[in-house]
């Protein structure tokens, strides 16, 4: 083993200063009351010394742990498959570390895994969480309200409805939809199919209405459930291939499942976009620029929904009265990101 110098303590720092170490733990608690030519001092003595605060003990002080936990309702063969997972992880990984914060990812394969995380977020680890890809029937919401953890959501929740008490980001997946099916209308495709994403998570339930807003009375041959993975694209597009093989457009739910269908589509001999027209949603460059044809896509700023929860879960701690529980009026209950229609070669 080799011998390792003592780590400085708040009295070498305080020395150094020539300070109290009463002065010292202010200033590096972040309180206020302490003259900037003091502060200075002290923190240019922490630089010098190469002082690390005991997190334990600043968190007696503080009541903040300056850990995060991003819990994503999915297993983790589907996170680490799917770039969407990356980016939003990206964005709010920037966020945190901008603001010294530590993310902890939790993931849930099961309901022993949902139990798992409902006692870990209740145990005080951290200061709040960020969840996204929530299921309708996911017991994760009642878990975390047990916790009193502070909460923001990815993603519109299913029970949300009429509450102001729910803090969640999200896109215009409806409207976004409805940009995606008009271009297919405005392209002259009459038979326009929808490959809809699970449909008790609520960007499915809404891309999917969306569909309809724009194609009043579909014939329900024309939509088929896929469930946001590529293989889940291709099974969908086969089955409305046999369903429905005179249709001339399709809008997918997301960028994956449009991969998957262009692959189908290519097997079967149709030519994309002159026999079939295809638009995506997402616009995951790795995916969307990749794609043969290259792939129109409603475009979500992904990493940025990603930034936005933890920038608004941040801000709703650093303005409460209590660890536990958002100050009122500290953010907004809902934020609506908007989407845009990037045009490629498929539609």
């Amino acid at each position: 083993m080799t011998d390792t110098a003592p780590r400085p303590t708040l009295e070498a720092v305080a020395a150094r200063a020539g300070v109290s170490r009463a002065t010292v733990s202010r200033v590096v608690n972040g309180a206020a009351g302490v003259r900037e030519a003091l502060a200075a001092r002290v923190r240019r003595a922490v630089e010098e010394l190469g002082y690390v605060p005991n997190q334990a003990a600043r968190s007696l002080v503080t009541r903040r742990h300056d850990a995060v936990a991003v819990v994503v309702a999915e297993p983790e063969a589907r996170v680490f498959a799917d770039p969407f997972f990356a980016l939003q992880l990206r964005g709010i990984g920037k966020e945190l570390t901008a603001h010294d914060n530590q993310l902890v990812l939790l993931l849930t394969e099961g309901r022993e895994d949902h139990a798992r995380v409902g006692r870990y977020l209740a145990g005080g680890h951290v200061d709040g969480a960020l969840v996204f890809s929530l299921h309708l029937d996911d017991p994760l919401p009642g878990l975390i309200q047990r916790a009193g953890v502070p909460t923001v959501f990815g993603g519109r929740p299913g029970w949300s409805e009429g509450r102001d008490d729910v803090v969640y980001v999200d896109s215009d997946n409806r409207g976004g939809a409805r940009d995606a099916v008009r271009h297919l209308a405005g392209l002259g495709r009459s038979r326009i199919a929808h490959i809809t994403g699970p449909l008790d998570q609520t960007s499915a339930a809404d891309r999917l209405a969306g569909y309809r807003d724009v194609v009043t009375g579909a014939d329900p041959a024309l939509v088929a459930r896929g469930d946001f993975t590529a293989g889940g694209g291709e099974r969908a597009m086969r089955d409305l291939l046999d369903r429905c093989p005179a249709l001339d457009a399709v809008f997918a739910a997301n960028d994956l499942m449009a991969a998957g269908a262009l692959r189908v589509l290519r097997a079967h001999g149709r030519q994309v976009p002159d026999d079939v027209a295809v638009v995506g949603f997402d616009d995951m460059v790795q995916v969307a620029e990749q794609t043969e044809p290259a792939l129109t896509t409603v475009r979500q700023d992904i990493e940025e929904m990603g930034r936005l929860m933890a920038r608004l879960l941040l801000r709703g701690l650093d303005g409460e009265s209590g660890p536990r529980a958002f100050a009122p009026g500290a953010t907004p209950s809902g934020v609506i990101l908007p989407t845009t229609l990037v045009r490629r070669a498929s539609a």
